[in-house]
């Protein structure tokens, strides 16, 4: 005769013996059990970083010309470059960073089965694959659903560049704030007309609003109108600063430089003012054509911007508190193609974390001698979810319910790498 508890797997076993023990034993055994069974769970090993800077690479990152590189027939137009950490190597033209590479650890054995830009870009912010019927947080919302707001008048999160602003199903007072261009600031800030008539204006749509907020009195009304006053909050306090480079010293704005480093340079001011999770958005990436021409620019650029990034952070003491995150969809493939450029690859890439209690000089993980698979230790996006959620301590595995009573994850039950936290 068949035994049908040994079919279950291990959780519906263990649910099956919970039951049982309450049942014949007493609540007084079950949470006997239940403590034995967490203590003999290991507890998941997290970062110290109170706030995160994400810097995104959309398109699709070359991991051979920057985090990977290789000597073989594969290694592209530049030598690998020697840095200031034993033993790790970066692409040729990654020459400012080189000389920070004691400050990061270097994940170079991701892997993905999504190699279209939408698709992958959506599923290494949310750690989800694209659904038709619902939207998935990404980090900076799920950290605010956790942790609570980071700053009482500035927002918890804030993207700088064309990207992704909604709060998936969270209420949209958890969604980030669109940052288009970092020396416009924060857009629509100020008003057109003199002080009393925008008091006047804002009273008066208080009291056409409020006949409808009072019938409707319903979650998704209230999540607005909250998100709404928040907002006008902010408009009229000081913090506004928070968003203005000009306040930054002519010595700060050079090592910064233009373009993505001024990007670079905002998030280092909003987090220093309190905003827990800034993304920075940079495009260019998908090199189809050119790769040197498109690695000198795009890859300069980045270099520079990333580097000046962390010798600030260090510089004002805010790398020990702040993660930084660098990441892209996908990597590019290994050979370079007819028009001398790397095509779709998203079978191994790389990602890069420094800060918030993230070990320096340290790799992760390894490819090929071509780069062209994971030879060791694969991590998913959701893994690198998980793992960014872990280094600014948010309950990973936790079971938050979304509106129309789905469990979902930070990570989607993705493994940390607490390898990389020191």
């Amino acid at each position: 005769m068949s035994n049908p508890f040994l079919k279950l797997d291990a959780a519906s076993r263990r649910q099956f013996m919970l039951k049982t023990a309450k049942s014949a034993l007493g609540v007084s055994v079950l949470s006997h059990f239940d403590a034995l069974q967490a203590a003999s769970e290991p507890a998941i090993k997290s970062g110290k970083a109170k706030a995160v800077i994400a810097l995104y690479m959309g398109g699709g990152m070359t991991h051979i010309d920057t985090w990977d590189p290789k000597t073989g027939e594969t290694k592209g137009f530049k030598d690998p470059l020697k840095t200031n950490a034993d033993g790790i190597q970066l692409g040729g033209y990654m020459t400012k960073m080189a000389k920070q590479a004691d400050k990061i650890s270097i994940i170079r054995s991701m892997t993905s089965k999504n190699g279209a830009h939408g698709p992958g870009n959506y599923l290494m912010h949310t750690g989800y694959d694209e659904r038709g019927t619902i939207i998935h947080p990404t980090l900076g919302s799920w950290a605010q659903h956790h942790l609570g707001r980071s700053h009482k008048t500035l927002p918890s999160s804030v993207t700088v560049g064309t990207g992704n602003t909604n709060a998936g199903f969270f209420p949209p007072s958890l969604a980030p704030i669109p940052i288009s261009n970092p020396d416009g600031g924060l857009q629509n800030a100020k008003a057109t007309v003199d002080d009393s008539t925008f008091r006047n204006r804002v009273t008066l749509m208080g009291e056409l609003d409020g006949g409808f907020r009072e019938k409707f009195n319903v979650a998704p009304v209230k999540a607005y109108s909250e998100f709404y006053d928040e907002t006008m909050k902010l408009l009229t306090s000081a913090d506004l600063e928070a968003f203005d480079l000009t306040k930054e010293s002519a010595d700060t704005q050079k090592l910064y430089g233009t373009g993505f480093g001024r990007s670079c340079m905002l998030a280092r001011r909003l987090v220093q003012h309190g905003v827990r999770y800034v993304e920075v958005r940079m495009g260019g990436w998908d090199m189809h054509n050119d790769v040197d021409g498109s690695m000198a620019k795009n890859g300069g650029a980045m270099d520079a911007g990333f580097a000046a990034l962390l010798e600030d952070l260090q510089k004002t003491g805010l790398l020990a508190s702040t993660m930084v995150v660098m990441f892209s969809e996908f990597g590019r493939t290994p050979r370079i193609n007819e028009n001398k450029g790397r095509d779709h690859f998203p079978k191994v890439f790389s990602t890069v974390f420094a800060g918030g209690g993230v070990k320096g000089g340290y790799v992760y993980g390894s490819s090929d001698a071509d780069g062209k698979e994971p030879t060791d230790k694969p991590v998913t996006p959701q893994d690198f979810i998980a793992t960014v959620g872990a280094g600014l301590g948010l309950p990973i595995e936790k079971v938050v319910f979304s509106p129309s009573g789905r469990p979902f994850t930070v990570g989607d039950k993705g493994k940390a790498v607490s390898d990389i936290f020191a």
